[in-house]
Formats: C-alpha cells, sequence, structure tokens
C-alpha cells in the first residue's frame, strides 16, 4: 500500500530518517516496522507561528517494496536538414534547443558574450575595477542573466508549461535533487555555471551548435518571412525560423526591430532600489528567535503594499547574497541581486519596486519606457561618480529626507556613496517607496531601520518593451518564422518561466 501524506517535524529532526519514520507511523496510526520506505515529494518551512516548522508531503511505501520514477531526457543526434536559429543563450534559448533536439530539428544558438569561463574575468573587471564590458557582462553571456542570478527555480507558471520537466533537466545537467522537492528551490550562483556549460555539451553533442561572440546586428525578411540572421554585421545564417530569445537588457534588440518597422509596444515594468540587511535581522523578525538555529536555512521574505494606486513589493529577494553591478553600459548603474548555493553570506537583500505605468512616461513612442529606465541608470551613475560606484542611503534617513552621514557596510564590491536618492529616482516612485518601507517595517520586526542600505537603482525587473505574438503559434503577428521569447520580449519573469517559454516556442515550430 501506498499512501501521500502530509506530517511536521522540527528542523532539528528533518534530516533524521528514523525521526520522519516514526512520525509517518504515528500520523498513520501503524507500526514503524510496516513503513518500508518513504519517498519525500515536497518540504517547505512554516514560520508563522513562533516554533519553526518543516511540512513534508511524503509518499508511504507501506507493506510495500520502494520504487522509483527516473526521469531523464533524450537528446538524439539531429540531421541539418531542418535548422532553427536561436537568438541567445540564457534559460530560454538554452531551453529551446534542448526542446529543438527533442523535436529532431537542429538548433544554431547565437550568443553575443563569452562562455562562462571566459565570462568571469569580465565579471571581475565590472566588480574589482568598475569596468564595463558591453558585451560580456551580467547579463550577457552563456546562460544569460541567470547564471549570475542566485538560481532562483520558484515560480507560478504552471499553466504554462511543465515545471518540472524544467527541473528534472537541470538535475540531469548536475543541479541538486532538493529542487525537485523544495517548494522555493534554488540552484546558488557558484554552482550554475557548471550546470549551464554542461547543457551546452548536451546539445552539441547532439549536433546543435553554440556560438560565443555573435552578436545579432540584422535580419534577413523577404516578403514578410523570415529568412535568417545577420551577425558581427558580417555573417549570414538561413533559416526559416528564428527564436528571439535575447533578455531583457539587449536594448539593441529592440532599436532594431523598430528601425526596421517591425512591431513593438511599450511596456510597464518596476523601478526602486535594492534594499541590504544584515542576514541576522531578517532571521530573527522571520523565526522569532535571536539566532537562527543551525538546522534552518537563511530567512527569506516577501513584502507588498498598496501606496494609494501604486503597487510596491519586493522582488527577487538573496538571503545570504550580494548586491551586483549589472549595467550593460559604461555611463549607467544597474544593480541586482545573487546568491550562492550556502547563502552563508552575512547580508540579505532585495529589489524593492515601484509599478510604472505606460501613463507615467509622455508619448507614444514604443521605446519611451527603455528610454526612460535608460535615463534613470544614467542618472544614478552620474550621482555615483563613476567607476560603477553607486549612490546610496540609509533607510531611515531616505525615508525622513536625510542625506546618511555615513554608510553601513555592504555586499556591493564597486561602492557606494552617500547621496540623496530621492534626487535620482521619479518623484512617484521616491514618494511611494518613502510610504511603503515603514509599513513593511510594521509587518516585520525590525525591518524599517537605518542599519538597511538602499542602493540604486534597480530598475531591470522586467523588460519595457512587449515584442507581440500571436498566443497560438507564438510567431510575430507581421514576421513568419519569428519567434519572440521569454522575457525579452515579455512573456516570462524569472529562469524557469523563461525556460518553459523556450520549450514552448520550439514546441510551436515544431507544429508549424
Amino acid at each position: 500500500m501506498i499512501k501521500e501524506i502530509e506530517i511536521t517535524l522540527s528542523p532539528e529532526l528533518v534530516a533524521q530518517p528514523q525521526a520522519i519514520k516514526e512520525q509517518l507511523a504515528a500520523t498513520l496510526k501503524i507500526k514503524a516496522s510496516r513503513i518500508q520506505s518513504y519517498q519525500i515529494i515536497k518540504r517547505s518551512i512554516d514560520a508563522r507561528s513562533r516554533k519553526v516548522i518543516y511540512r513534508l508531503q511524503i509518499r508511504a511505501f507501506i507493506d510495500e517494496t520502494f520504487f522509483t520514477e527516473t526521469t531523464s531526457f533524450n537528446y538524439p543526434p539531429v540531421k541539418e536538414d531542418r535548422t532553427v536559429i536561436i537568438v541567445g543563450a540564457g534559460p530560454a534559448g538554452l531551453f529551446a534547443a534542448l526542446q529543438c533536439i527533442e523535436n529532431g530539428l537542429k538548433p544554431i544558438v547565437i550568443e553575443r558574450g563569452k562562455d562562462v569561463k571566459q565570462r568571469r574575468r569580465d565579471l571581475a573587471a565590472i566588480n574589482k575595477e568598475g569596468i564595463v564590458n558591453t558585451e560580456s557582462n551580467y547579463c550577457y553571456g552563456e546562460g544569460g542573466a541567470g547564471t549570475y542570478s542566485d538560481g532562483k527555480l520558484y515560480t507560478r507558471s504552471n499553466k504554462r508549461g511543465d515545471i518540472n520537466k524544467v527541473l528534472q533537466i537541470f538535475v540531469q545537467h548536475g543541479a541538486d535533487e532538493d529542487i525537485l522537492i523544495d517548494a522555493r528551490p534554488h540552484i546558488g550562483t557558484n554552482k550554475l555555471p557548471q550546470i549551464i556549460s554542461a547543457i551546452r555539451e548536451t546539445i552539441e553533442s547532439a549536433g546543435g551548435e553554440v556560438r560565443f561572440d555573435s552578436k545579432l546586428t540584422d535580419f534577413l525578411i523577404e516578403n514578410g518571412k523570415i529568412k535568417g540572421v545577420v551577425i558581427n554585421q558580417a555573417q549570414e545564417i538561413l533559416a526559416d525560423s528564428v527564436i528571439l530569445a535575447t533578455g531583457h537588457s539587449a536594448r539593441d534588440i529592440y532599436e532594431l526591430l523598430h528601425a526596421k518597422n517591425i512591431l513593438i509596444e511599450a511596456k510597464p515594468f518596476a523601478l526602486g532600489v535594492r534594499i541590504e540587511h544584515p542576514q541576522q535581522v531578517i532571521d530573527s523578525a522571520q523565526y522569532h528567535c535571536d539566532i537562527r538555529s543551525e538546522f534552518l536555512p537563511p530567512a527569506y521574505y516577501s513584502m507588498v503594499e498598496q501606496v494609494k494606486t501604486r503597487g510596491v513589493f519586493s522582488f527577487c529577494m538573496c538571503p545570504g547574497g550580494i548586491i551586483a553591478p549589472c549595467a550593460t553600459e559604461v555611463d549607467e548603474i544597474v544593480v541586482n541581486g545573487w546568491s550562492p548555493s550556502k547563502r552563508n553570506n552575512p547580508f540579505a537583500n532585495s529589489g524593492t519596486v515601484v509599478q510604472v505605468t505606460l501613463n507615467d512616461v509622455e508619448g507614444y513612442d514604443p521605446l519611451r519606457m527603455l528610454n526612460f529606465q535608460r535615463e534613470i541608470e544614467q542618472l544614478a551613475f552620474e550621482a555615483g561618480g563613476g567607476n560603477l560606484v553607486a549612490p546610496a542611503q540609509r533607510m531611515i534617513d531616505f525615508v525622513e529626507n536625510r542625506l546618511s552621514i555615513d554608510l553601513p557596510k555592504n555586499s556591493y564590491l564597486p561602492g557606494t556613496k552617500s547621496v540623496m536618492l530621492a534626487n535620482i529616482l521619479p518623484e512617484f516612485v521616491s514618494e511611494s517607496l518613502k510610504a511603503a518601507l515603514p509599513l513593511f517595517g510594521k509587518k516585520m520586526k525590525g525591518y524599517y531601520t537605518n542599519e538597511a542600505i538602499l542602493v540604486g537603482v534597480e530598475s531591470r525587473t522586467s523588460s519595457p518593451v512587449r515584442i507581440p505574438r500571436d498566443k497560438e503559434t507564438f510567431q510575430h503577428p507581421q514576421i513568419t518564422g519569428l519567434y519572440p521569447c521569454a522575457e525579452g520580449a515579455g512573456y516570462a519573469g524569472g529562469i524557469v518561466s523563461a525556460a518553459i517559454d523556450g520549450i514552448n516556442c520550439a514546441n510551436a515550430i515544431l507544429n508549424q
């Protein structure tokens, strides 16, 4: 007999198999000896009461031999007769390539940046010297922005596709199996590069291609049909299907589409700052303790508040993380966050942003939201004084309109400079943040403190442009064979949802 039930355990017992068996037996009202084995299906932390517990969804094998279904995906050699060009080697592009191989199509992935090994040097230059390589940075290169984004795999995209398939593929390429059961799975920035490289090796071993230092500079279009692309203003690659998975920071792609009179649309996004606390503050608030138990992971939080008609919310929270410089041009400041797999850094950071609507930016230009975003990033650069030094302010000082005399120690390696952030952010953004932060403090003890630092600006929460596509065929309404995909086209947000969208685009090509 096999039964699926939920049990609860204290953190110190959750890793002890005998304790799990005994709790299963007590819940099922049977002898523990009858439980031959068990399989954890889902695992989550419940910290709503003062006593923190784990909730385990378990498949128990009672008087029955344990078995488990192993999932693996086969990628047979592909033929040369039908190719698909995939622009961008982020999660969407790589998973689109894997799905193309499953479908018997040959993917040619072109990526403007470098492979993960070469990319590390450029990231070191960003952090240590404040030097931005505009083609190889935190956003461009093998794995895209996802490679250095903490590897959060939590998503609500279960209606868009098979989340478990995406997780299983990550496990098949080296991710820890815990991502299959954790309620909020993550891989860790330190582990993602090797996994991304393994996915590339799978693509290449099946006959697919991944070309680095290959920047899309033009589309080849005849009579409203895609015929291929031009890379590096020189080389033509021909194919009748192109998946455009360039991510939300490839502004030159939007500008190229606009210049060629290919329909794009302005899209709302969110703008704000990245807020960093000592991790101990978050642990104490969320776990109701002075010192976090060794059996609990660093705590996370999620905040949302309505300020008049605007939503203010936390975004991409990184326990035990680092604030990273994610500029893609030399004259802008963009910040984001990541965490290693153990999340063992002393700080916790989260984007905290305000909704920006189409009505907030005048005009009808489809690039107006992009230009607005760029303007704020350039103001932040000027305020920091160069070398990617970021403008920053203590939390209460920001709310009370006071320049911080000094700044707390923080994780942003290029350095921070005390400024009045309200002089950089649009007034509706800064006023919304000022109203929301004290309210966040009422929801979470210790959150509203001058030990927290606000670092500007968090501006790449999502694409400020949408590339339209047909709901059924996934193709651009004007260009047959062009498949706008994932975050860069405005149809995903995060690693898993982007991967799912890549899979969906590859399947749409097969169906055509």
